[in-house]
């Protein structure tokens, strides 16, 4: 990969996770030097200890920085839910959750599946995807229960109808970044209606 140099003063921390980040897609976590990291950035390797002690540092930074919007709130609009609007917002926030065909979506699953690794045999890691996936599920249950309670989803199983939701989009946005070829939309919208009354329109978008 070829970069201009970049002077010392100009390289900060944010610079120096997305070069990581770019390194991790294209040779892994463990594969990806320090010195690799330095030359990518233009500087030296001791010049990376300025910012992170370790490449674990580094490494945690980079976690923290992939996945700082990735939460409930920011694909589900629930402070703009209504009974009338119910089933399209839980339809549209799946639809935003799953990634677009582009290389930087590619490159994010190929880290991905090495946080996923690295978590198979780090437990500090492991807890904190657990901790994203368990936020996906908690805010899923806020949303049916409130469908529960305007009589949109039975009030039987809520718990469980919200963590099958989560499992599903999440199932799902995996396997479209794995390019398998499926009607996501159509699957995501045969999930919305299984666990709605009165099921949802048919929606192009």
């Amino acid at each position: 990969m070829e970069v201009c140099p970049i002077k010392k003063k100009e390289v900060t921390s944010t610079h120096l996770i997305e070069v990581s980040f770019e390194l991790f897609a294209q040779f892994g976590l463990e594969k990806t030097s320090l010195g690799m990291i330095a030359k990518a950035a233009g500087m030296t390797k001791s010049s990376i200890y300025y910012h992170y002690a370790t490449k674990e540092d580094l490494i945690s930074s980079t976690f923290d920085h992939m996945f700082s919007d990735h939460k409930f709130s920011t694909y589900f609009q629930t402070d703009l839910v209504t009974e009338d609007n119910f089933g399209d917002v839980l339809f549209q926030g799946g639809l935003n959750m799953l990634p677009k065909q582009d290389m930087n979506h590619r490159a994010s699953l190929r880290v991905l599946n090495e946080f996923m690794t690295l978590a198979e045999r780090d437990d500090q890691y492991r807890q904190r995807i657990m901790s994203i996936q368990c936020d996906f599920i908690e805010g899923f249950h806020r949303l049916v229960a409130l469908g529960a309670e305007w009589g949109i989803v039975s009030s039987e199983h809520v718990e469980e109808k919200a963590t099958l939701l989560a499992l599903t989009i999440d199932h799902l946005s995996r396997c479209m970044m794995l390019k398998f070829e499926l009607d996501y939309h159509a699957l995501w919208r045969e999930a919305v209606n299984s666990f709605l009354y009165r099921g949802m329109q048919n929606h192009s978008n």
